[in-house]
């Protein structure tokens, strides 16, 4: 198999949690920003205390749940349709999506259940490579065609197949703006996706490109969206590049992260230019006698994904947004410290390295303004560069990388305070977390109680 669910998997880990910025507000300052998803197998992060430059928690965070969800007079039924689809295949995504500001929330909702339907026609096995090329070459097309659905799938997913007629329904609404970037973007990753389908990942130029198909281009069809609702510049929407590095950065932290889990189900997205270097197959990277070259394999492939960073501090940099800022921000800060964890780590390959629940909130508490998501960038990269072995055959190439991210990422002479915090900011800190998880957990029994009303 091959792109699989990692496609709408990043659409997941892209999406966290925040009200709206308050009118006049000329700071990235916002209330707790909660919980996103994960983009495969989730992701649990830690950063202590905040950072230099952190905004104090807005009162607007004491808003209702009620108030973040769309008045129910405002949806068509077929709308109210689409709000269930999304509640039943992903219950955090029907949550955090009420976070966007205006328009752009539904043009992301239905660009969430587009990609899902293609995704659900290439993740399913029961449909031939001679029916599923065609299907996936062809799959924008059907956002024009008012009748197209297919009702043979297998997948869980499958009703966003069976229904696909409401869903483009609703896409053939929204503004042009909106439906020339989804269309396109559909386009683009169902050839990719076709392309990959009997193709395993050779060289680092493929990972790139394969990671591009299922998670780049995600990060352009959202920073065109941004652009298009005028939240954002044209500029987030036009520099495709660092659009491009966003998704990729989260791509290969998970499948970084993921090679256990992958190779149970027998997937392989590990470029073969790389652990050919150490093992004959990528599946010997698991056994207990080569856990050395194993972890010296991982650590290339950590480095690999570090240079996306800088891009992702760039990109970041220049949104004004807070709805957007917070979307796009904490699923960055929420890799890169999976990659501290992962990194010379040989737990990986005995299974998925996890973070704590805890340490997640924390992170997403802090990381609603650029310069707290460059300290938390700081912190980590320090945490690698200490437990860089010195025999490591890229240790030179990772410490190359992070004394350039630590440059781009504090101004000069400043230092980041880790711990020392006193008792009283740690309960503190420990009592808006716990506020926070559970205000995720209203909003997601929110969502769902609002669209089965919908219904009545």
């Amino acid at each position: 198999m091959a792109a699989s669910t990692k496609a709408v998997a990043l659409f997941k880990r892209t999406l966290a949690l925040s009200p709206p910025r308050g009118p006049g507000s000329g700071q990235r300052c916002s209330s707790l920003p909660l919980p996103g998803a994960r983009l495969r197998g989730g992701s649990r992060l830690v950063h202590r205390g905040s950072p230099p430059g952190a905004c104090p928690a807005s009162p607007r965070f004491q808003q209702p749940v009620s108030s973040l969800l769309c008045p129910q007079d405002a949806l068509s039924d077929s709308l109210q349709t689409c709000y269930r689809h999304l509640s039943q295949t992903s219950r955090s995504f029907a949550a955090v999506i009420q976070a966007l500001d205006g328009e752009l929330r539904h043009a992301v909702c239905i660009f969430y259940l587009v990609l899902r339907a293609l995704d659900t026609v290439e993740d399913d096995m029961t449909i031939s490579l001679e029916l599923k090329v065609p299907m996936l070459h062809d799959f924008h097309s059907y956002l024009y065609e008012p009748d197209w659905r297919y009702m043979e799938s297998k997948e869980k997913d499958k009703q966003v197949l069976e229904d696909f007629p409401t869903i483009s329904l609703e896409f053939r609404k929204l503004a042009k703006v909106y439906r020339d970037v989804i269309a396109d973007i559909c386009h683009k990753m169902g050839a990719g996706m076709a392309e990959f389908l009997e193709k395993k990942v050779d060289s680092q130029h493929e990972w790139d490109k394969y990671c591009h198909y299922v998670a780049g281009l995600v990060g352009i069809g959202l920073s065109r969206l941004f652009s298009a609702s005028e939240l954002e510049d044209s500029i987030i929407g036009q520099d495709t590049g660092l659009a491009n590095s966003m998704g990729l950065f989260l791509q290969k932290t998970n499948i970084i992260r993921d090679y256990a889990e992958d190779q149970l189900e027998g997937r392989e997205f590990w470029p073969r230019e790389v652990w050919s270097r150490y093992v004959k197959k990528l599946s010997d990277l698991a056994k207990p006698e080569n856990i050395d070259v194993a972890v010296q394999c991982m650590n290339e492939l950590i480095t690999n994904a570090l240079h996306h960073v800088p891009d992702v501090l760039t990109y970041l940099s220049r949104l004004k947004n807070q709805s957007v800022f917070n979307f796009c921000a904490i699923p960055q800060v929420m890799a890169i410290a999976t990659l501290a964890a992962c990194y010379n780590n040989k737990q990986v390959f005995r299974g998925v390295v996890k973070i704590r629940k805890g340490q997640a909130v924390t992170l997403m508490m802090d990381a609603t303004n650029i310069q707290a998501v460059k300290a938390i960038m700081y912190q980590y990269v320090e945490e690698i560069y200490q437990k860089v072995p010195s025999t490591d055959p890229s240790a030179n190439k990772t410490q190359q990388i992070i004394i350039s991210i630590r440059t781009m990422s504090l101004p000069s002479g400043t230092v980041v305070s880790r711990n020392h915090y006193s008792p009283i900011y740690l309960s503190c800190a420990m009592l808006l977390a716990a506020l926070s998880w559970q205000y995720l957990s209203a909003v997601s029994k929110a969502s769902e109680e609002y669209v089965q009303a919908s219904e009545n």
